[in-house]
């Protein structure tokens, strides 16, 4: 719709000051909030599609631009930007980057120069399909002719998106959620997403804040189709990015039945499957599943990026037993391929076993180093938040932290969230606010903790700080107008308990901890505006 109107507008270097982006309908893709079009002058060098794709940003890649302009180093740029934004695991650089330099990893074997199978080796599609049966505890030995190897899962989506929709058709996905799928499945194949959107409140059959469920999923699906949408898949991320919820087999189960009721293809994204750090949270993969309810229409992805902290290589995996949608993905890994000397790296890392069945170093070494690091980092940020009395998710996978801001929030909107997330990045630290994972609450934002400890100190120091003078700013605003009430749209922080201290269903209290009453009671006494409101002064 937006490349259509664009084009419509006549020949190369028209300006676009006064073009509006129509966005999809509500529960779609909000073209608004990628397109900057105002005072952007269009190419004559370009096509409509290419002005489009240069103009289709965020916040996500504007704080991304800046902390590449002037990153934070401890020696060489002490005032630099803390990046809290990128979901990277930056605590095992000293354990892959042995590793990789082992004797072992560098070889240089002739056919590693060559044109391979786009595929991918062979040696490498069977490794990973070895690897994924470990890791999956699929019940049977998983196909080499069922794994196909591409430079990352940004492209596995934007290959599926093209092979399995035409143009103007959608996935349906649960926000909030990781942005990066947006421009993987739009620039490339134009297909839109539907939005299935959650929210803090616990109400219906829900028993956590964001929980998804196939009412919700129904609802969604049959609000598009009544709009004339068609739906062409269902995208699962799990563990899921921002929220950190790992999904029960029982959900995964009902999830994979509603999709194959509707003929639903579904898109399971499992990239951080390793990065659950607690022994109390156990992952399922539905590759390990007694049995899958429609085996060729399900499709699972995961890749090295997140699980190995090495996401400067650009690794991604998908396995399909449907051998059409892997014969239409593989033409597309021509433009998309991984290079052999990578291949050979990769297959000799997930190849590493000891004198065991099960790989030595990666789970005697790696993992064990890695989950140990990553719940330190956990616990360092958390108690920090504890402090500050911020309600958050407090999960048990990935690498981030959902956290409530919206009592900093006056009035509850998308632009004063915006500001603060701005406000942020002037006091050198990067955030990723709600809407870039399209959270239909204004105020929730992500926290990467995965990061070293001195980093974190400082990056915690930065967010106390601006938020102190927000607190004060607020103060200040409501002694000049003591008897407006707050706007009715905007949502109450207290009003739902977010410390969640496990994921259990459901939540009781006897789970949570005393440091997780003791925040909740900070939380309570600095977000109620009680004491404003009855002083001594009003008393006598």
């Amino acid at each position: 719709q937006a490349l259509s109107e664009m084009e419509g507008m006549g020949g190369r270097g028209s300006n676009l000051q006064d073009m509006r982006v129509q966005p999809f309908a509500k529960r779609r893709i909000d073209m608004d909030s990628f397109c900057k079009p105002s005072g952007f002058q269009r190419s004559p060098y370009l096509s409509a599609r290419g002005n489009f794709a240069s103009i289709f940003q965020g916040s996500t890649e504007e704080g991304y631009k800046a902390y590449h302009a002037d990153k934070y180093d401890e020696d060489k740029n002490p005032n630099g930007i803390i990046n809290f934004g990128t979901s990277e695991n930056k605590l095992c650089f000293d354990l892959m980057s042995k590793r990789l330099t082992q004797a072992d990893m560098n070889v240089m074997d002739p056919s590693l120069l060559q044109y391979p199978d786009w595929r991918g080796h062979l040696f490498l599609r069977e490794e990973v399909a070895q690897f994924l049966t470990y890791y999956c505890k699929a019940p049977a030995p998983l196909k080499a002719e069922n794994v196909i190897v591409l430079n990352g899962c940004g492209s596995l989506f934007s290959a599926l998106a093209t092979v399995l929709c035409d143009p103007g058709e959608a996935f349906l996905i649960a926000t909030p959620f990781y942005g990066g799928i947006t421009q993987g499945v739009f620039l490339y194949g134009n297909v839109k997403l539907v939005y299935v959107h959650l929210d803090s409140k616990i109400t219906g059959t829900s028993t956590r804040p964001f929980q998804l469920t196939v009412e919700k999923l129904e609802k969604a699906l049959q609000d598009a189709r009544a709009e004339g949408v068609t739906v062409r898949a269902l995208i699962l991320l799990n563990p899921q990015n921002p929220l950190g919820d790992i999904y029960s087999l029982s959900e995964l189960r009902d999830y994979l039945e509603f999709a194959k009721r509707h003929e639903l293809h579904v898109i399971v994204d499992e990239i951080y499957m390793l990065s659950v750090f607690d022994e109390s949270a156990t992952f399922h993969s539905v590759l390990g599943m007694d049995r899958l309810p429609d085996p060729q229409r399900t499709h699972v992805m995961w890749g090295i990026t997140k699980d190995f902290a090495v996401s400067g290589i650009r690794f991604g995996t998908l396995y399909t037993e449907n051998q059409d949608v892997a014969n239409a993905v593989a033409s597309l890994c021509y433009f998309h391929g991984v290079c052999g000397p990578v291949q050979h790296k990769v297959a000799q890392l997930l190849r590493d076993r000891g004198e065991s069945v099960a790989p030595y170093w990666i789970n005697q070494v790696y993992l064990r180093a890695n989950h140990a690091r990553l719940k330190a980092a956990h616990t360092y940020v958390t108690d920090e938040l504890k402090t500050l009395g911020l309600p958050f998710l407090n999960r048990n996978a990935g690498f981030f932290v959902w956290i409530d801001f919206r009592k900093y929030l006056k009035t509850g909107t998308f632009e004063e969230e915006l500001l603060l997330w701005k406000r942020f990045l002037d006091n050198k630290v990067l955030l990723s606010c709600g809407k870039a994972f399209e959270c239909s609450e204004p105020g929730w934002f992500r926290i990467i903790f995965a990061d070293k400890t001195h980093r974190l100190q400082l990056g915690m120091q930065r967010i106390r700080k601006v938020l102190e003078e927000r607190e004060q700013e607020i103060l200040a605003e409501e002694k000049e107008q003591p008897c407006q009430s707050d706007q009715d749209g905007k949502a109450d922080s207290t009003d739902e308990v977010i410390f969640v201290s496990r994921h259990q269903d459901p939540i009781c209290a006897s789970s949570s901890s005393l440091g997780d009453l003791i925040g909740l009671l900070q939380q309570q006494m600095r977000s109620s505006d009680w004491l404003q409101k009855n002083t001594a002064e009003q008393f006598a």
